[in-house]
């Protein structure tokens, strides 16, 4: 928990300054690849996702130490080549898990976060699952355990590995020639993402290119075809936890709905979008037909709002810092009631960027419950030690965070409904 939080308060600087530098780069080439709004739920998303993971709040069915103890044939020691070979065969791990969540619907669920976006830059790379609680793929990492490349050195190259696929998450990177043919590079990348008919479910590689090669899922970005980013049934939302959700919920819906107790049973195993026979016409959800007509969610926003969710972001971050800096000082279980915070933090703003009414709501709560804890506390979970009067300024924030709500959801959501009537 500790270390995984020391880790991520050192990487988490580095994404957002390549973030900022994409953003200042497409605003010099005259194209805004990078949209405000997108770009703070990405962010939002990512945050929530490290929560998560920090606080360990996934098991895994069957470990990885486990198969290593009960099936290694070999026990390799972690020198250079071990590490080489784990990272190989995560990678091989990485490729299969990532396929399987493409074709099985209810393992789709915990993907859609990450293709939701309907822009592709540096920041969507953080749209990163809070609904896999449950690790079902270890089983994929046998080959490892088999060699005998020990358990730490798995959990070293894990988080190398997810970091290494940052990096292509963006549109100004062309192609770049013989690499092409060995890693995952952005133009790879740019087709898995795509909606275009052609591209989807393709390159599923997460580094090196070559297993969509072997298994016959790689497809080349064609100049004639060029790639319409986000999800067949768009999200339509802000909310990473509802964007998390929406694919499960329509799963749960249609199995209850359904007559038929085959279908009921065999829908979480059907490819990834089927629904029951008819289930179309008697209960349609929204679905884009074609890619290069339809309309992107949020356009329609005004500045004062833009501006504000990016404050509430960056002040987000900032909350999580410390949290991961001072975990050790924070102890449990107020550690677990932080993280409790943080996800109501980022669930009440991002209903205010959806301009949803309930956010009223939901930011009363996130008052009141960050009043408590100071009550509690005594102060901000030990912060008055390191910065003095910083809990004053919490509460300060708390007050101006419900009043700006209350504003934009009395005020300024009635003169946005109107702007988007008009246009």
């Amino acid at each position: 928990m500790e270390e995984y939080g020391k880790i991520l308060v050192f990487v988490m600087p580095i994404f957002l300054i390549l973030i900022i530098i994409e953003k200042i780069y497409a605003h010099y080439k005259g194209e805004n690849t990078t949209p405000n709004m997108d770009s703070v739920s990405s962010i939002s998303s990512g945050m929530v996702n490290s929560v998560k993971d920090v606080l360990g709040l996934s098991i895994t069915v069957i470990s990885y130490e486990w198969f290593e103890t009960k099936f290694a044939i070999l026990h390799l020691q972690p020198i250079i080549w071990t590490y080489i070979i784990g990272f190989i065969a995560i990678d091989f791990y990485g490729y299969w898990s990532h396929r399987l969540s493409h074709q099985i619907n209810f393992l789709w669920n915990k993907h859609a976060i990450h293709h939701s976006s309907e822009e592709f830059n540096l920041a969507c790379a953080l749209r990163q699952p809070i609904s896999s609680f449950v690790n079902l793929f270890t089983f994929l990492l046998i080959p490892a355990a088999l060699l005998g490349v020990p358990p730490k050195v798995i959990a070293i190259t894990l988080p190398i590995h997810l970091f290494l696929q940052f990096w292509y998450h963006t549109k100004h990177i062309k192609k770049i020639g013989f690499l092409e043919q060995i890693l995952v590079t952005p133009s790879h990348h740019r087709v898995h993402h795509a909606i275009n008919p052609i591209y989807m479910d393709r390159n599923h590689s997460q580094i090196f290119i070559i297993w969509d090669k072997i298994f016959g899922t790689f497809q080349e970005e064609l100049d004639s075809v060029p790639p319409v980013f986000g999800i067949t049934r768009p999200a339509h939302t802000w909310n990473p936890f509802r964007i998390n959700f929406q694919h499960l919920w329509l799963l749960i819906t249609d199995a209850w709905r359904s007559d038929n107790w085959k279908d009921k049973v065999t829908i979480w195993f059907k490819p990834t979008g089927w629904r029951p026979k008819d289930f179309e016409e008697k209960y349609p959800v929204d679905k884009i037909t074609d890619v290069y007509a339809f309309e992107k969610y949020g356009t329609q926003h005004s500045n004062s709002l833009m501006y504000w969710s990016l404050f509430q972001a960056i002040i987000t971050l900032l909350l999580i810092t410390y949290m991961y800096n001072s975990i050790a000082i924070i102890g449990l279980p107020n550690v677990f009631i932080y993280g409790a915070f943080i996800f109501l933090t980022v669930y009440s703003y991002t209903e205010l960027m959806d301009a949803r009414k309930i956010s009223l709501l939901w930011e009363g709560i996130r008052f009141l419950v960050g009043i408590a804890i100071i009550t509690y506390v005594g102060d901000w979970f030990g912060i008055d030690s390191l910065f003095p009067f910083a809990s004053y300024i919490i509460i300060g924030y708390l007050i101006l965070s419900l009043s700006v709500t209350v504003y934009f959801v009395n005020t300024n959501f009635e003169s946005e409904k109107a702007a988007i009537t008009i246009s």
